[in-house]
């Protein structure tokens, strides 16, 4: 047995000059002799007059499910009573070259000039450890309704506000609601830091981090604590940095690049060198500012060998151009950076 073409047994009859229209159906009508484009709601019979032309063909009304949207181009004027505005010539006002976004209500028809951008789509939901990075359009104000960001600054009243080129993040669990003044310029995914590991952080602009503390544009730092961490809208990842385990028998050479104070709570200058031992630490993660020159093994003596020391270091850890220090018998030491085992090698 044939299939039938539901669509086409549904669709209302249309002759030259009677129009019945079902239920959720509309059409646009032209008056040729005013110029004025009409709008026919069904269920009703629409006889055409001599000087009338169907421009739209029956159309079924647009329909936005719950937690759906739609976009609106050329949105018809409203007056204070919800109706739409009419000019003096009897043709519906629209707001040209904007657009509306419109969520779930009742079925609704487009009037004439308005178009329907793309189709209707579902609500975004941002899921835990993501956030969708925004940007503004033009000047509006985000009322508290759609950011918890106002409810913690107690901002109530005014909400905040946003003018064109601020960015900002929406982080979930949450349903971002669209609006016309901004778009979505990218989804932000959390990078885990695991035992072991820190995430190396740049600012893009000056800005406060996460910590309170302000950072300067092209700043670098590096966020050490576990668990998952989102970078805010000012800050990019730069890459995850793995610790380097140290042993009894392995120590780590390092170099400031510029001065600062180190993890130690130690001031280095730029170009300092120093080591890193398992007296200081088991594992260290080099600083933004520290560059790793390589691992250092231990020197071991046994009770038959003996060595020179060219440059030994002093209590500061500072070399001692220069001088020379024998060392012998039972002892292990790592060469400081400076130090130099005079012929590169013990004796026995």
């Amino acid at each position: 047995m044939p299939k039938t073409d539901l669509s086409q047994t549904e669709l209302p009859t249309v002759s030259s000059s009677v129009i019945r229209l079902k239920p959720q159906q509309y059409i646009h009508v032209l008056d040729n002799n005013s110029g004025v484009t009409r709008l026919e709601i069904g269920p009703q019979t629409v006889t055409l007059s001599d000087q009338e032309r169907l421009v739209l063909k029956p159309s079924p009304m647009i329909v936005v499910p719950p937690r759906h949207y739609c976009i609106v181009v050329n949105p018809v004027l409203w007056d204070e009573a919800n109706q739409p505005q009419i000019d003096p010539y009897g043709q519906v006002r629209l707001r040209y070259g904007d657009e509306e976004i419109r969520f779930a209500q009742d079925p609704f028809p487009l009037y004439p000039g308005e178009l329907l951008s793309g189709k209707v789509s579902p609500l975004e939901v941002v899921e835990t450890n993501y956030a969708l990075r925004l940007h503004a359009l033009r000047d509006f104000v985000e009322t508290p309704v759609e950011v918890s960001e106002a409810i913690e600054r107690e901002d109530l009243a005014t909400g905040i506000q946003r003018v064109a080129g601020d960015e900002w993040l929406f982080e979930g669990p949450a349903t971002y609601i669209p609006r016309i003044e901004v778009e979505v310029v990218e989804t932000l995914a959390a990078t885990v830091i695991k035992p072991n590991q820190a995430l190396r952080l740049r600012a893009t602009k000056n800005c406060v981090d996460d910590q309170g503390r302000q950072r300067r544009a092209g700043e670098e730092w590096l966020v050490r604590e576990e668990g998952a961490y989102l970078p805010r809208v000012d800050e990019e990842v730069v890459g995850v940095i793995n610790a380097f385990v140290l042993t009894e028998r392995k120590a780590l050479h390092l170099r400031a690049k510029r001065t600062f104070e180190d993890s130690l709570r130690q001031q280095r200058r730029a170009g300092d060198e120093w080591l890193v031992t398992l007296d200081d630490s088991e594992i260290h993660i080099p600083d933004v500012y520290e560059e790793v020159l390589g691992e250092v093994e231990i020197t071991t003596l046994n009770d038959r060998q003996w060595c020179v020391v060219l440059n030994p270091i002093d209590e500061l850890g500072k070399p001692q151009l220069g001088r020379r220090e024998v060392r012998q018998g039972l002892n292990s030491f790592f060469l400081h950076p400076g130090e130099v085992l005079e012929g590169g090698y013990t004796s026995d």
